[in-house]
């Protein structure tokens, strides 16, 4: 432990968590309803009941529960790339060879159904304000890569994307967009919901996300054609025959009315966990304002976030040496200088969770092949002009010097007091 204020500070008895689930008791009615009635499986009341929610909070016309996010995101890449690409054969995926463009700073879940469908990812640098997909980054892949037509962006730790934009450069070019609204439901863009802006989008019930199922996901659209693929693909895609009849892939991906029940419990506790999650920012924010750190940004005059992970980027003039491998770390503590390693490792010593920014794509040992873009444009062209410093991998600096701090909003004021002045002692 390098922590040299170890001392000052006694351990939580009781574990400070990222982000765990917030139970409040409705959920167990809804899952006793569905145990009673024998509505075990993938139809029910709880099933039909969330999808009218997610519909009702989301301005789509039509939902569909799936098990989770990320199934809806591969569901989501079938239909997209039938729509661009046609009907594939068996055996083949429905973005064949295709180029994709996605998100470089994100969880994996989002690149992931792009190879599932055979895809071939090619990732977008991301923006300082935001922390999200850059359009500017977007317009110089569509110069560098004409053909594309599919792009799927993520909203970061519930901070909506400049959508706008993204949706401009993207009609400019005749593409499609998937969201990937998994961290942000509830967030909004210039007061519309995320998870409403794409031909497609998806959203997570996860057991750490704004609301949670244990698990679970749902897909999000207007066009009941595809609403109504996604229900056939998701229950094996059976044909309407008196036996089992399949004429295309199918996927056991359909939500069960007993996870559905959880979920139907949590929706009304919405808004009660944003602004539960939005104090937490703020005091954040509030304890840390003397300090060389920032939090994660978001555009105040046009987007709201849901708060689901607060996180703390530290100036470049106040970060301490710090290495990392593929797997291991290392760093050397500097007076008056910090680093995200360091103060996770405090965290971890007061038995609270904290953990590292999302390491983008384009840095994943499975992914270092693909495309990358950045404003200047071939981000895996290691020109003089990257070297010295004129094209900025902004992904790659967000991931070293920032961090996620411990979010649950079940935390006391007192907790989160001491987590601040952990953070201000690996300062000293």
């Amino acid at each position: 432990m390098a922590f040299n204020n170890a001392g000052r500070f006694q351990p939580f008895e009781q574990k400070v968590w990222l982000s765990s689930p917030t139970m409040h008791g409705e959920e167990m009615e809804y899952v006793r309803e569905a145990y009673q009635t024998n509505w075990m499986s993938t139809v029910g009341e709880n099933i039909d009941r969330i999808e009218t929610l997610a519909r009702e909070k989301s301005g789509c016309k039509h939902a569909v529960a799936l098990s989770a996010g990320t199934a809806a995101l591969h569901m989501a890449m079938k239909l997209a790339g039938q729509e661009l690409y046609g009907q594939p054969s068996v055996g083949y995926g429905a973005l064949e060879g295709k180029r994709v463009f996605a998100s470089d700073l994100t969880f994996d879940a989002t690149v992931n159904p792009i190879i599932y469908e055979n895809g071939i990812p090619v990732f977008i640098d991301t923006e300082e304000d935001t922390w999200n997909m850059d359009p500017v980054a977007l317009e110089k892949a569509f110069e560098i890569y004409p053909e594309v037509k599919l792009v799927v962006m993520a909203h970061l730790y519930g901070t909506p994307g400049k959508m706008n934009e993204l949706n401009a450069v993207c009609e400019r070019h005749k593409a499609i967009i998937v969201e990937d609204a998994a961290e942000s439901l509830g967030a909004t863009y210039k007061g519309k919901q995320t998870g409403s802006f794409g031909k497609y989008n998806c959203i997570s019930y996860n057991g750490n996300k704004i609301i949670t199922g244990s698990a679970g996901g749902m897909l999000l659209t207007d066009s009941v054609e595809a609403a109504n693929k996604v229900r056939k693909w998701s229950t094996q895609a059976r044909e309407a025959a008196p036996w089992y009849q399949h004429e295309e892939l199918g996927y056991n991906y359909r939500m069960s009315n007993v996870i559905a029940g959880v979920v139907r419990g949590q929706y009304p506790y919405l808004e009660e966990h944003i602004a539960l999650k939005k104090a937490i920012y703020e005091r954040y924010k509030e304890g840390l304002k003397d300090l060389p750190v920032r939090m994660n940004p978001y555009d105040t005059e046009n987007s709201e976030p849901n708060f689901w992970l607060s996180c703390l980027f530290i100036d470049k003039d106040a970060m301490c040496k710090q290495i990392r491998g593929e797997t291991d770390v290392c760093y050397v503590k500097e007076a008056g200088k910090s680093c995200p390693t360091e103060i996770l490792e405090a965290l971890a010593f007061i038995n609270a969770e904290g953990r590292p920014i999302w390491k983008p794509m384009h840095m994943q040992p499975i992914y270092r092949m693909n495309g990358f873009i950045t404003r200047g444009g071939n981000g895996r062209a290691m020109t003089n002009a990257y070297m010295e410093g004129s094209v900025t991998d902004v992904s790659m600096d967000i991931f070293n010097r920032g961090f996620c701090l411990p979010s649950d909003n079940k935390m006391t004021t007192g907790q989160q007091d001491m987590i601040i002045n952990v953070i201000r002692a690996c300062f000293e």
